[in-house]
Formats: structure tokens, sequence, C-alpha cells
């Protein structure tokens, strides 16, 4: 047993150190004012803003705040301030108040605001962060827009892109609204994540799910667009997607912008199945979870400087420029100095800041990278134990697979392989792709070939069946084979990979209703094979 010694050494806590305040970023908004007059968005918006500070500072904001002027308030750990810079067409005003926890002692709140206009936009900018100073190692909370994100919401408004922001949740009712949907889903520019809500098809009320979609889309507002899915709306989305990409049953699915219908069903667009929150405090925990993705979403998604403009930049910027009128007008050097000690502390105020942006990315991407190396520990074990069962079940005299339904159009094929292959098979993104154009006649010979990568050739790769993989006779006429001069590369889950088998039928013949080509690639982590590219012939200038 170790004993701490009274003296200082390696094995010694630090309480200083272990109790150090550490500011983390919750949350960002970027959105465009909306209004006819941008001159008259500025001041309504501005004067929100001011208000909602009011509530939270101790004593009455100086005559200058509500003149859209510079000001400093400082009252015991609720300071607020204010700086308006007007230069080169611009008008850019920023707000930076803190406000201390009210149930958890020393842990500070930090919004910084900024209502901008640029002489050349038609439209006026709101931006704001919320920062949370704390001593705790783990931070218990619940991700919430401050307040006076909604306020502004209600009026002037707000827009994401073509998205005019809302904290009310949407319900899909009407074939209109369901088309909308999916045109949203798939829209390139969309900027915020989809949060759907589906409802179960025995609901009592067809329009209310099982989470509480107003707690949902009020915590959310400005972060994400959550949406409020029927059962009728859940099958209109599984014929457009498959139901691995689709949403129903009372389950709850975030779609991240850039979805697209090959998207990977077990990428990052984060299922919430209902079994998971069939109680209360369980679905508490869900709630939260939606609201973390959105949150931690919203600070990856925009940057500071281009996105989101920092208090502390606003204000190096505002006395950079009095430093350059203080020199002109000929000041003093006292005056001089003040001004550049005070930007000199202000750029190490960003320094810190840029430096506490890294380290809590640089703690997402370990807690990712732990994430990713229990789930692939995980998959190999998993991937052990279906080549066990399936051993299990040739030892038995049973052909695994053999009952399955074969798909018998190429519209039903992605979902077939999804869910019947798992684990086993899977379709790349661009395997995906080359499926929607697919012109060979006999689907269920393609699935076959699909099924015989399952199985026999899976079971070869993991070295369990003797024998060559190459030339293998999968059916009269169908053989594996090397590409040969057709070899190629993709782009797999981060990495160039080298497609180098195929199952092929057909002949000579280059009559895609005729000619199958199912290009592959072995994957070691996840024990499977990767679908590059079929049912074509692939062109390539050796053929």
């Amino acid at each position: 047993m170790i004993e701490e010694s009274d003296s200082s050494g390696p094995l010694q806590r630090s309480n200083r150190s272990s109790r150090q305040l550490r500011e983390q970023e919750i949350l960002r908004v970027a959105a465009s004012l909306t209004s006819e007059g941008p001159s008259t968005a500025l001041s309504i918006a501005r004067t929100h803003v001011l208000r909602w500070a009011q509530n939270k500072a101790i004593g009455a904001l100086p005559k200058e705040a509500w003149e859209f002027r510079d000001f400093e308030h400082l009252s015991s750990g609720r300071s607020c301030s204010a700086i308006h810079l007007e230069e080169d067409g611009k008008d850019i005003w920023s707000l930076r108040i803190e406000d201390p926890d009210k149930e958890i002692a020393g842990r500070i709140w930090t919004s910084e605001i900024t209502i901008s206009s640029d002489g050349s936009e038609l439209q006026s900018q709101f931006t704001l962060r919320l920062l949370v100073g704390t001593s705790e190692r783990f931070l218990a909370i619940e991700p919430h827009v401050p307040g006076v994100v909604r306020q502004i919401i209600d009026s002037p408004g707000l827009l994401a892109g073509s998205y005019r922001l809302t904290d009310k949740h949407l319900i899909i009712k009407s074939q209109r609204s369901i088309e909308l949907l999916i045109d949203a889903l798939l829209d390139p520019a969309r900027k915020l994540p989809i949060i759907a809500l589906s409802v179960p098809t025995n609901s009592s009320d067809p329009y209310t799910p099982l989470l509480d979609p107003v707690v949902l889309a009020a915590a959310c507002a400005g972060l994400a667009i959550v949406v409020v899915v029927p059962s009728a709306a859940s099958w209109a989305l599984t014929e457009r997607f498959g139901k691995q990409l689709s949403v129903y049953e009372g389950a709850a699915r975030v779609y991240l912008p850039g979805f697209t219908e090959d998207a990977n069903p077990f990428g990052g667009h984060e299922l919430l199945l209902p079994h998971n929150f069939s109680s209360l405090s369980t679905a508490d925990s869900a709630l939260t979870r939606l609201r973390w993705i959105a949150a931690n979403g919203s600070v990856r998604r925009l940057s500071l400087g281009k996105d989101i403009l920092a208090f502390s930049a606003v204000k190096s910027q505002a006395l950079q420029k009095r430093q350059l009128a203080l020199q002109d007008s000929g000041a003093t050097d006292h005056e001089r100095l003040a001004t550049a000690t005070e930007r000199i502390r202000l750029l190490e105020v960003q320094l810190a800041e840029s430096r506490n942006y890294e380290q809590q990315f640089s703690d997402l991407h370990q807690e990712a990278e732990q994430r990713a190396e229990t789930s692939e520990a995980q998959l190999r074990a998993a991937s052990f134990r279906v080549q066990q069962l399936i051993d299990q079940l040739k030892t038995s005299g049973v052909t695994p697979d053999a009952k399955i339904n074969l798909p018998e159009s190429w519209d039903a094929f992605c979902n077939w392989c999804d869910v019947n292959l798992a684990g086993r098979v899977i379709l790349s993104p661009q395997g995906r792709r080359s499926l929607k154009s697919a012109e060979f006649e006999d689907v269920e010979l393609a699935a076959r070939c699909l099924r015989w990568l399952a199985n026999d050739y899976r079971t070869a790769k993991n070295g369990v069946a003797g024998g060559s993989i190459s030339d293998a006779v999968i059916e009269a006429g169908v053989i594996n084979a090397h590409c040969g001069n057709d070899v190629y590369e993709i782009e797999w889950q981060g990495q160039k990979r080298t497609v180098d088998w195929h199952i092929k039928c057909g002949g000579n013949t280059r009559d895609p209703a005729r000619c199958l080509r199912i290009y592959y690639f072995w994957d070691d982590i996840s024990q499977q094979a990767v679908i590059a590219s079929m049912p074509s012939h692939r062109r390539t200038d050796a053929s």
C-alpha cells in the first residue's frame, strides 16, 4: 500500500491542480437576422440582448449600454461589457457577460454575443458562444441555448442558410411536408442537423413521440431542427432511404448536415432505439444525449474568426484602431502605453482561448480514439462469435442463410444486404451509389454472390476452411477472381484501400443487363468484405 507523504514529491497530490478552473466551450450559434431593414434588425436584436443581460447583472447597466456604445459594468462575478466597432463599412457590436451558476459553487457561465452588419451584405449576422468555467472534472449538465436566442428567433428572426430557425418542433402531417422533409435531409447546403423523433404505430396520439419534442426544440433552438415523424411519414422515409437510414416505431435519429441517400447506416447519423428510453429516467438521458450531439456539433462545425466572432477579437481590433488614432493625434506616451498594454492582455486572452479550444478538441479526439479502440475490439469479438456460430450451423448440417429471402429488385437490395449480411458484407458509399443505376437483370444472382462472400469467402479468409478463393466457382458461369489490370483504389473510413478482387459472369460481353461485376476488398479490422462497386463492369483505361 502506498501512503501519502506530507512532503512534496511525485506521488504527492496537489489540491490546487485538481481544483484548477478550466474553461470549456459548450455551444455556438451563427445565423442571419431576418428583417426588411438591416439597421432595424440590428437595433431590435441588440436591445433584446441588453434586456437579457440586464436581468442577469447586479445594478442597472450604464446609459452608454442602451446607446449601443462601449461600456463596462463590473458587479461581483456578474461582469458585463460591450464593444462597438465601426470600420470600413462594418458595424460590429459585441457583448460579454458572466453569470455564476445558481446551484454549483465556482461554476461560471460566460456568454459572448456579437451582432454585426457588413455594408456589402443585405442581412446582419448574429453569433453566440456559451462557455463555462469550472473546476469539475466531469461536467454533468444538459446543454441549453441561452434564452436570448429564443427571443431573437421570435423577433426579428434568424436564418441558418435558407432555413428559418424556430424554438418549436415541426410536425410532418401532409404529403407536401414529407416531401419538404426529404428535400431538407438531402440538401447539401443544410447547416444544421435534423433531429427526427418518430411516433409508434400503436400510439394513442399519432403526433406525440416518446421523447418530449417541446423540451428538445427549446434547448436546441439555433443548434438543430426538431421534427416529429408520424408513422405514415416514417414509411415514406423508409421507401426513400431504406430501413437502415429511416426512423420509425418511436426511435430517434440525428441526420447530420451532408446526409445522402447512400450514407453508411452505421455512420455518424446516430440512431436511438425506443427500448433505450422506455422509462422516465432513460428518456431524460436520451434527451440529454441528443442535446449534447447538437451542442458538440455546433462547436465542431462553426469556426472562430470565420463563422463566430469572439469578444476578445473584437475588443482587440477596437484597441488597435484606438492605438492608430492616438498615434495620429499625438497622444502622450502614457496613453499609448496603456492602450498597448490592454491590447497585449487581450491577445494573451485570445491565445489562452485558442489553447483551451485546442485542448478541448484534443480531449474529444482522445475520447473518440478510446471509443474507436473499444469498438474495434468489440467488433473483432463479435466477428469471431459470428464465425463460431456459422461453423456450428455447418457442423449441424445447416447451410447458413439458405432460407433467407432474396431481393427481387435493386430498390430493395441495399436494405437486404444491411439486414441479412450485417457484420459479414458491407456496401461502401461508392457501392451504394453504383446500385442506383443498376441494369443487370438477375438481382437474385447478385444477392447469391454476396451471400457467398458472407459465408464461404469469409470462412476462407478467417482460415477456417482450406483451399484457395482465387478462381473459385460460385455457381455455373460465376467465378471469383483477381481484378488484374482493373485493380483500383477507393477511400474507406479515412484511408485509401485497394480494390483487387471481383466476382464476374457474362464472359466478354459489355451488355450491363447480362454482365455482372462485383468489385470488393477484405477489411481485416471489421472482418468483412467491403463492396466497392456493382453490378456492372467498371470502365477503366485498361478495359
